[in-house]
C-alpha cells in the first residue's frame, strides 16, 4: 500500500543515472526510490551498465536502460548525452536524478536541452585538489536541488560549491527494517553463513565484522595493525571477518593477508569476499566495525549493524558521527589511528553480553526514528514532486 503523504506520480516517468549497480550504499538507494516511485504510480527507469542489483531493480517495478555511463572519456560522455536525450523523448522522460559525476554530466546536458527538471544526489565527498578536477565535481551541484545524504554532506556541498543553502535538501540514507530485522534470521541462514565463511560453530571467540569493498581508505589494513598491537591473549578471544568485494584490487588483498601473518594473525582473520545475506552477517558479528580512514558521506554500515541491534565502532568523522552516538549505540576512533582504534576495540570487547546488547539496542531505536527506508522514500519523492509541481 501507498504511504498517504506520498504524491501521487500516475503519468510521470523518473529516470535516475548511476555508473553501475553494484552492492553500494547509492546503488540501493536508486533501487529503493525506483521502488517508491513504482508504488507512487510512476514509470522509474534507470540508466547503468548494470550489475548485482539488477534483479532487485527489476523486483521493485524498475527498467534497466544499459548505457556505458561509468565512462569518464569525455567523447563517450558527449555520446551519452545525445543518447539521454533522445531517451527523453522517446520515454517521455519528466525529470532526471543523477548519482554519479561522469553520468551527471550527460545527464545535466540532456535535461538541460529537453528542459526537464534535474536534480542531483551527493553521495560522496569528491577530492578536488586541482581547478580541472574541482571543475568535474561541479556537476554534482548543478541540480535545481541538490539532495545531501547526511547534514556532514550538506555543510560540505554548501562550503565547497557556494551553493544557495535553500538548494540543498538533506535526506540521510535509509535502512529497510523489513530486511534488517534480528527476529526474520534464521537458524538455517546463520548455519549458511558459517559454513560459506568457514567458520567453527563451535568457536566461542567474539566476531568482529568489517564489511564494505577491499580498498584502503575502509579500513580494513588499519584494522589488522589494531588488533596486532594487541597481545596474543586478547587476540585469542576475536575472530575478525573482512567481508567484501575486492573489484581487482589484487594487490591490495595480497597487501592484507601478508599483514596477518606479520602480525601472526593468522587463523584470527579471514577474508572473505562478497556477502549476499548481510542481515545475516550483521547478526552473526558480535561488533561490526566501519573505521573509513576518508570520511564516509552518510555510513550505512552502521545504520543496518545498528538496526541488527549490534553495538559498532566507526571513525569519529563524516556523516559517520550522526549515525553513531558515543558510549551509547557503539563508539568513536580517531581516524586513521592504529592505538585509538585498538582502544575502542578493547572498550567493546571488555562489555559483558548483556552490556554490548543492549548497547546494540540503543542503536536500534535511534535508527528505527531516524534513518528509515520509508522517510528517505517520503522525502526524495517530495523533491520530484516540487521540482515537477515549479
Amino acid at each position: 500500500m501507498t504511504p498517504s503523504e506520498w504524491p501521487d506520480l500516475s503519468g510521470k516517468t523518473i529516470l535516475q543515472v548511476i555508473p553501475d549497480l553494484a552492492a553500494g550504499g547509492a546503488e540501493r538507494t536508486t533501487v529503493e526510490i525506483a521502488e517508491a516511485v513504482t508504488l507512487a504510480g510512476g514509470t522509474a527507469l534507470v540508466v547503468s551498465e548494470g550489475g548485482r542489483l539488477e534483479p532487485s531493480l527489476i523486483q521493485a517495478g524498475g527498467e534497466m536502460m544499459p548505457l556505458p555511463v561509468a565512462s569518464k572519456n569525455p567523447a563517450t560522455v558527449i555520446t551519452n548525452a545525445l543518447k539521454l536525450k533522445t531517451m527523453i523523448k522517446s520515454h517521455g522522460i519528466d525529470l532526471i536524478h543523477a548519482r554519479s559525476r561522469a553520468p551527471a554530466w550527460s545527464a545535466y546536458h540532456a535535461a538541460r536541452s529537453a528542459q526537464i527538471p534535474f536534480v542531483t544526489t551527493y553521495h560522496g565527498a569528491y577530492s578536488g585538489k586541482t581547478s580541472l578536477k574541482r571543475y568535474y565535481n561541479s556537476v554534482m551541484a548543478k541540480g535545481e536541488l541538490v539532495i545531501a545524504n547526511s547534514d556532514w554532506t550538506a555543510a560540505h556541498v554548501e562550503e565547497t560549491h557556494g551553493i544557495d543553502p535553500d538548494k540543498i535538501v538533506t535526506i540521510p540514507r535509509g535502512v529497510d527494517f523489513d530486511a534488517f530485522d534480528p527476529g526474520q534470521i534464521t537458524t538455517e541462514r546463520l548455519q549458511a553463513l558459517r559454513s560459506a565463511w568457514a567458520l567453527d560453530p563451535a568457536d566461542k571467540r567474539l566476531i568482529l565484522l568489517l564489511p564494505g569493498r577491499l580498498t584502503r581508505w575502509k579500513g580494513q589494513a588499519l584494522t589488522i595493525a589494531a588488533l596486532g598491537a594487541m597481545s596474543s591473549e586478547e587476540c585469542e578471544r576475536l575472530h575478525l571477518v573482512l567481508a567484501g568485494d575486492a573489484q581487482g584490487r589484487t594487490s591490495y588483498v595480497a597487501e592484507l593477508e601478508d599483514a596477518i601473518l606479520t602480525h601472526g594473525l593468522g587463523g584470527s582473520v579471514s577474508i572473505v569476499g562478497h556477502c549476499e545475506d548481510m542481515p545475516a552477517a550483521y547478526h552473526l558479528a558480535d561488533i561490526v566495525m566501519a573505521p573509513s580512514t576518508r570520511p564516509e558521506a552518510f555510513g550505512r554500515v552502521a545504520a543496518e549493524a545498528s538496526a541488527m541491534g549490534r553495538a559498532v565502532i566507526v571513525a569519529d568523522h563524516g556523516g559517520q558521527r550522526e549515525t553513531v552516538i558515543e558510549g551509547q549505540t557503539g563508539t568513536r576512533a580517531e581516524p586513521g589511528s592504529v592505538s585509538a582504534l585498538t582502544a575502542c576495540i578493547r572498550t567493546l570487547v571488555s562489555l559483558t553480553p548483556d552490556a554490548r546488547a543492549a548497547m546494540g539496542e540503543a542503536g536500534k531505536t535511534f535508527v528505527e526514528q531516524h534513518f528509515s527506508k520509508k522517510q528517505l522514500q517520503t522525502k526524495t519523492l517530495g523533491v520530484y514532486q516540487r521540482l515537477l509541481q515549479s
